[in-house]
């Protein structure tokens, strides 16, 4: 079982429910940040006192307020996370069901678990935790497990998160074509990437550019 953990969370009642999962394994040493930075800092620290922690379990949404932060998003704390401790096991514990953000926290993260937080939620903790304890095996709750195995007509590919990209900073489809050409990247007609953003809006259910972007970057794609 787990000898040190530290969970990311911004809500005390979903914190102290968490604790109760940890005490109930059996594991006493564990902290808690309410944000994203305080807990990549005690992870950093934890490595530098040769006393690591080997879980960490966060959720991925934060509500802003007055404070700056460099970490926004859990997606942002497990993706640093990883690359600073390679064999740190990480639980994602949220409500989100977006199959897309879910699968890319899988591949691009390498998360051992995710949790969505609903009425089984505490039992599901404790069973993702003791799977992820004692073997490399993944742990995904029911509801979005079925979710991340359905096929769609419409996959997204890496020339679709470079048109979001560029779009996100302020590009130009005019702009775009630009680049891709000076680039060499195939497609970069300009109905090619007319093409593609139309499926990206229809895909996303975005009226526009703008919006599709707001969508995006609130489902963690970029």
């Amino acid at each position: 079982m787990f000898k040190k953990v530290i969970i990311a969370e911004d809500l005390d009642s979903i914190n102290f429910g968490i604790e109760q999962v940890l005490k109930d394994l059996g594991i006493e040493n564990f902290h808690y940040s309410k944000y994203c930075d305080d807990a990549f800092l005690k992870i950093r620290k934890a490595i530098q006192d040769n006393e690591p922690y080997d879980l960490l379990i966060s959720d991925l949404s934060f509500k802003t307020d007055h404070r700056e932060v460099k970490l926004a998003s859990g997606d942002e704390l497990v993706q640093k996370t990883r690359e600073l401790q390679p064999d740190i096991k990480i639980l994602t514990y949220s409500v989100e069901d977006k199959r897309f953000r879910i699968k890319s926290l899988f591949e691009n993260a390498s998360i051992n678990a995710f949790v969505l937080k609903g009425r089984n939620s505490i039992e599901e903790l404790k069973k993702a935790i003791t799977i992820i304890a004692s073997s490399d095996e993944k742990f995904i709750s029911p509801e979005v497990a079925s979710a991340l195995q359905e096929k769609d007509n419409f996959e997204i590919d890496d020339i679709d998160i470079k048109i979001l990209k560029y779009l996100a900073d302020g590009k130009s489809q005019d702009d775009i074509i630009n680049i891709f050409k000076n680039a060499e990247i195939k497609p970069n007609s300009k109905s090619a990437i007319e093409k593609r953003l139309g499926k990206l809006k229809d895909f996303f259910k975005a009226n526009n550019s703008v919006q599709l972007i707001s969508i995006i970057k609130d489902m963690g794609i970029i």
